[in-house]
C-alpha cells in the first residue's frame, strides 16, 4: 500500500513538473504573428471548430460567431450632409462604387484572435469618432484603431475582451476559380447574414482604391475654396482583389470571405455596381497580402512597405504594338527610380519582368501583391527580358524614405528632375471656359504626344487638363518648365482633371 501511495505521488510530481515545464516554455503569443498565433489556438483549442467538412451548414456555423458588427459615427451626426458630397461626382465615380462610411455607418469585420483583434476595412473606420463592435452574445464594446492602410483598404481594430471566437485564416493562394465560397456580414443593417457563390477570378485590379484616395478630406476641401487648386495625391496603392459573386452589399464591408472550409482566404472590400447594391460582382482583399499588413499594424502601428522602385505598363497586343515588341505577356519596364533596389540590381527601361519568385507576372497584380507581402530589406528574385534574353536579378527591396532620392550632378549638386523633352508632350494655356467646367483656376491643355517618351508610357491622353506640376499651378509651357526643377525627391508629379476625375503621376 505504501508503495503504491509512493508510486501516485511520483507520478503527480513528475505531471506538476512538465506542465511548469511548458509553462516556462510556452511560445508568447502576444510575440506570434496572427498566423502562428492561430496556429497554437487551433491545435489546443477545441471549442473552435476548424470546419473541414465541405458542407456549408457547418463552414457556416464554424465562422458566423467569429464576423462581428461594427458600428461607427463621426462628426456632425447621423444624416447631416458634408460640403464634400459635391465632390463625389467631380473625382469620378466610374460606377464602381466603394462601400464608405456617412456620418453614422456600420460594416462588418473579423476576429483574428481571442483576446479581441479584429481586422476590417480602413474605409469602415477611417475618421470615426467612435467605433462600436456588436460580438455574436449581443455585447456591444468599444474598439480603438491599432494601425489603417488606405492603401490596402485594411484596418485593425481591438476590443477589450476575451475567450472570443475566431475565424481560421486560410490561404488565398490556394484559392481556384470556379471554387464555391461564402460570404458571412452585416448587408443592409441586417443581422449575420451568409451568402455563396464561386470564385469569379483573382489578382484583380478595378482601381477603385486609386480613386477612393482622391476623394478630398475636409482640409482640403477648404484650401480647395480657398485657392481653386486640386487636391495632389500618388497613387501607391495595391489592388488585388479575389472577385466572387456571393453576394456583396454596403454593410459587408469587412466582413469574411471563407472557403467551404470554413477558412478565412479573403476581407469583403467593394462592389462593381451602377446602384450600390449587388448585381453579382463583389470584391475581397486577399488573406495572405492582410497577414502581413495586419502583423505590421500589431507591431508597428503603421505599414512597413517595401518597393522595387520601377514604374512599368502591363503588357497585352495594343501595348506590345505601341512599345514595337513581339512580347505580349508581362510588365514592361518604363523607368527606374534612382537609387531604388532595382538599379542597384541592373534593371533598365526596356526590360520585361516576367516572373516574380518563380510565379508568372500576366498584370500588375501579379507583381504587386507579391511584393506587397514583403518588408523593407526582404530580397526578391525577379526574372526578365532584355533583348530577348531571359535574366534573372536578386533586389533587395527598400522602405519608402529611400526610394526615389535625388539624382545629383557633380558641378551643381541639384537635382536633374525631368525636362519638357523627356514629357513628350506640347501644352497650351486651358481656355477660361475650360476651367469653368472643373471648377479651377490654372491649368494647360495637353495638345500632342510624342511617342515613346513619359506621356505616352503612363498613358496621360491628349486633351486632359494639367492643374500643377510637383505641387506648382501651371498656366504656361514656361510654367511647367519653371516646376519640374523642383522636385525634392527625385519624383516628378503631375496633377490634373479630365471627364473621369481627378488624376495624379508620378515618375
Amino acid at each position: 500500500m505504501k508503495r503504491i501511495g509512493l508510486i501516485v505521488l511520483a507520478a503527480f510530481i513528475g505531471g506538476a513538473a512538465a506542465i511548469g515545464g511548458y509553462k516556462l516554455l510556452e511560445p508568447k503569443t502576444a510575440q506570434l504573428s496572427f498566423q502562428d498565433q492561430q496556429k497554437v489556438l487551433f491545435a489546443s483549442n477545441s471549442k473552435v471548430s476548424s470546419a473541414g467538412s465541405v458542407d456549408f451548414v457547418e463552414a457556416a456555423a464554424a465562422v458566423s460567431p467569429g464576423v462581428v458588427h461594427i458600428r461607427t459615427s463621426y462628426s456632425g451626426g447621423s444624416g447631416e450632409s458634408s460640403p464634400m458630397d459635391m465632390f463625389d461626382e467631380f473625382f469620378g465615380g466610374g460606377g464602381r462604387r466603394m462601400q464608405r462610411a456617412p456620418r453614422a455607418a456600420s460594416g462588418s469585420g473579423v476576429i483574428l484572435t481571442s483576446d479581441g483583434y479584429i481586422v476590417t476595412n480602413n474605409h469602415v473606420v477611417d475618421n470615426a469618432d467612435k467605433i462600436e463592435v456588436i460580438l455574436s452574445d449581443r455585447r456591444k464594446v468599444s474598439a480603438k484603431v491599432i494601425g489603417k492602410d488606405p492603401n490596402t483598404d485594411l484596418a485593425l481594430i481591438k476590443v477589450d475582451a476575451t475567450d472570443l471566437p475566431v475565424v481560421k485564416m486560410g490561404n488565398s493562394d490556394n484559392v481556384q476559380i470556379g471554387e464555391w465560397v461564402l460570404a458571412v456580414g452585416f448587408p443592409l443593417d441586417l443581422q449575420t447574414t451568409v451568402t455563396a457563390g464561386i470564385v469569379s477570378a483573382k489578382a484583380r485590379s478595378i482601381g477603385i482604391l486609386a480613386r477612393t484616395q482622391d476623394q478630398p478630406t475636409q482640409q482640403e476641401y477648404d484650401e480647395y475654396q480657398r485657392t481653386g487648386k486640386l487636391p495632389s495625391r500618388t497613387n501607391s496603392s495595391i489592388e488585388s482583389f479575389i472577385q466572387t459573386d456571393a453576394a456583396i452589399n454596403p454593410g459587408n464591408s469587412g466582413g469574411a470571405l471563407v472557403n467551404a472550409n470554413g477558412e478565412l482566404i479573403g476581407i469583403n472590400a467593394a462592389i462593381a455596381s451602377q446602384t450600390g447594391t449587388n448585381v453579382g460582382y463583389g470584391f475581397a482583399i486577399p488573406i495572405n497580402l492582410a497577414k502581413k499588413i495586419l502583423d505590421d499594424f500589431r507591431k508597428y502601428g503603421e505599414v512597413k512597405r517595401g518597393y522595387i522602385g520601377v514604374m512599368f505598363a502591363p503588357l497585352d497586343a495594343d501595348q506590345a504594338e505601341k512599345f514595337q515588341i513581339k512580347e505580349n505577356t508581362g510588365l514592361y519596364v518604363t523607368d527606374v527610380v534612382p537609387s531604388s533596389g532595382a538599379a542597384a540590381a541592373g534593371l533598365q527601361k526596356g526590360d520585361i519582368i516576367k516572373k516574380v519568385e518563380g510565379a508568372v507576372i500576366y498584370d500588375s497584380p501579379d507583381l504587386q501583391e507579391k511584393i506587397g507581402r514583403l518588408s523593407p530589406g526582404d530580397k526578391v528574385q525577379l526574372t526578365y527580358l532584355r533583348n530577348g534574353a531571359e535574366k534573372n536579378a536578386t533586389i533587395t527591396l527598400k522602405g519608402d524614405n529611400t526610394v526615389g532620392v535625388s539624382t545629383k550632378t557633380a558641378s551643381t549638386g541639384k537635382s536633374t528632375g525631368a525636362t519638357i523633352g523627356k514629357l513628350g508632350a506640347s501644352f497650351a494655356p486651358a481656355p477660361s471656359a475650360l476651367k469653368t467646367k472643373y471648377g479651377v483656376k490654372s491649368g494647360v491643355v495637353v495638345t500632342d504626344i510624342q511617342q515613346g517618351k513619359v506621356f505616352d508610357s503612363i498613358d496621360i491622353p491628349k486633351g486632359m487638363l494639367i492643374t500643377t506640376v510637383n505641387g506648382k499651378a501651371v498656366n504656361s509651357t514656361k510654367d511647367i518648365e519653371d516646376a519640374l526643377p523642383s522636385s525634392k525627391n527625385g519624383m516628378t508629379t503631375i496633377s490634373g482633371v479630365g471627364p473621369n476625375g481627378n488624376y495624379t503621376f508620378s515618375f
